[in-house]
């Protein structure tokens, strides 16, 4: 199911028929600073498995999208100077490596202790978590999403969709909310802040 909706003035009712879908275990894709990704509730162990499903890969390491930047607190340990660099950098399109708590290692049975932090700067992804008032898992959409990793800095750009129409044909997807507007095939920028200075990953549209 498609559901067009403007970015600035998101109907409530499709808001809170999202939020509902992803509480009970649907996922829901959305328009991103860069691409299109897929969400799920990360209290869904159903959406969880469905979006490990739909990854179809043994490296399942979704990212976690935030609405605001107290939120990562929630997820890792952040000493001030990790804190300081997010915050200088977010909104965008980065991506955040940091080891996270324990609970969320169990809940997507992680085999690296590490996890992504994501804000984006766009309206659909930060009303949509507050709509569902807490974070989402995500990953990027892809037409092969098994091979897109944040480690893999090979991953192709033409693999990515450019139209919200484009995700209906994904049986596993419940919801589309799309902005209208066609995404350019990019990819966001990935620092590890794990050990040690910041390290660029893989370099994507965002530039520190």
């Amino acid at each position: 199911m498609l559901s067009y909706v403007i970015s600035h003035n998101i109907d409530t009712r499709i808001l809170r028929q999202a939020a509902d879908l992803l509480n009970q275990g649907g996922l829901v894709a959305f328009p991103t600073d860069t691409s299109w990704s897929i969400g799920c509730s990360i209290h869904s162990k159903t959406g969880i498995a469905k979006l490990k499903l739909l990854k179809a890969s043994e490296s399942f390491t979704p990212s976690i999208i935030c609405s605001h930047i107290s939120q990562i607190s929630d997820f890792v340990n952040l000493d001030t100077a990790a804190f300081r660099y997010i915050k200088r950098l977010v909104p965008g399109p980065f991506v955040f490596i940091l080891q996270p708590f324990g609970a969320i290692e169990k809940k997507v049975s992680m085999k690296r202790l590490e996890v992504g932090l994501r804000l984006p700067n766009h309206p659909i992804p930060i009303a949509l978590v507050e709509a569902l008032g807490h974070p989402l898992f995500a990953i990027t959409a892809s037409r092969q999403m098994a091979e897109e990793d944040w480690l893999d800095a090979s991953f192709a750009e033409e693999q990515l969709f450019e139209e919200g129409y484009e995700l209906v044909e994904i049986p596993q997807i419940d919801l589309v909310l799309d902005g209208g507007d066609p995404l350019p095939k990019v990819l966001s920028t990935i620092i590890s802040l794990k050990d040690g200075p910041p390290k660029i990953l893989r370099q994507g549209i965002g530039l520190v």
